[in-house]
């Protein structure tokens, strides 16, 4: 399925409250693979920006008064969006601002339009548990330079989650192989497979790999001196069930 990367500006925090988008920046994805086809727009929002969201991307209300509505752009941008999945990092924020400027014209919302909506921010949280999760920390922690991000800028935020993303789901659809020797003398080279077209068996475990597997587990138990996590863990998980049928 074709993707798109999809990040806004907007004037404030609340698009229920009248705030509105400034800026819209995408990164289409084929394959996994930037195509260059992105779309930046930069909107007219008919009202000034707040202070703190001005402090955030930096563009000025008088940058603005020449560029056009949303109503003039709105068909350009659906037409791009049209039955692709987008990538959204804290999507529930940038849809309810598209959904309410679409509102505005009379025209159907994103979910009508597009295949599919990712949050990478609830992606990263389910990787990353209590850690921080913003794109900034996201880039750090995947090696993803932003060093050229001082402000908040739409297209740029979707280039740099474009990279966020493919690194976050790398193991999900291709297999990385380094190659040694190659007979063509590449050596290094990293070969990408792509596995979505194998099936690929699931192994279960049989009885006496099981017992092998428990009995390990004690081992590890016995070790430690308060019991294992795991241990402990099994034992509330068993309480619990006893506790369910008991009640």
């Amino acid at each position: 399925m074709r993707q798109i990367v999809l990040d806004t500006e907007t004037t404030g925090l609340s698009a229920a409250d009248g705030d509105r988008i400034i800026e819209i920046g995408c990164v289409e994805l084929d394959q996994r693979k930037p195509t260059g086809r992105n779309l930046h727009l930069y909107v007219n929002p008919e009202r000034d920006s707040h202070e703190d969201a001005l402090k955030v991307h930096g563009i000025s209300n008088d940058f603005l008064q020449d560029k056009p509505k949303f109503a003039a752009i709105a068909q350009e941008l659906a037409d791009y969006l049209r039955g692709a999945e987008l990538i959204i990092h804290n999507a529930p924020f940038d849809v309810g601002f598209l959904n309410k400027e679409f509102e505005r014209l009379g025209m159907p919302p994103v979910k009508q339009l597009v295949g599919n909506v990712i949050d990478s921010l609830a992606m990263a949280k389910d990787l990353f548990p209590g850690k921080r999760n913003s794109l900034d920390a996201l880039c750090d922690r995947l090696e993803v330079d932003n060093s050229g991000r001082t402000l908040h800028g739409a297209l740029l935020d979707a280039e740099l989650l474009a990279d966020v993303y493919v690194n976050m789901t790398r193991g999900q659809d291709a297999l990385l192989i380094e190659v040694g020797d190659s007979p063509s003398g590449d050596a290094g080279q990293t070969l990408r497979i792509d596995l979505s077209s194998f099936d690929l068996p699931v192994l279960k475990a049989n009885d006496s790999e099981l017992a092998a597997h428990d009995r390990v587990l004690g081992e590890l138990n016995k070790a430690c001196e308060q019991g294992s996590v795991w241990e402990r863990t099994q034992s509330q998980k068993t309480d619990q069930t006893q506790a369910i049928i008991k009640g």
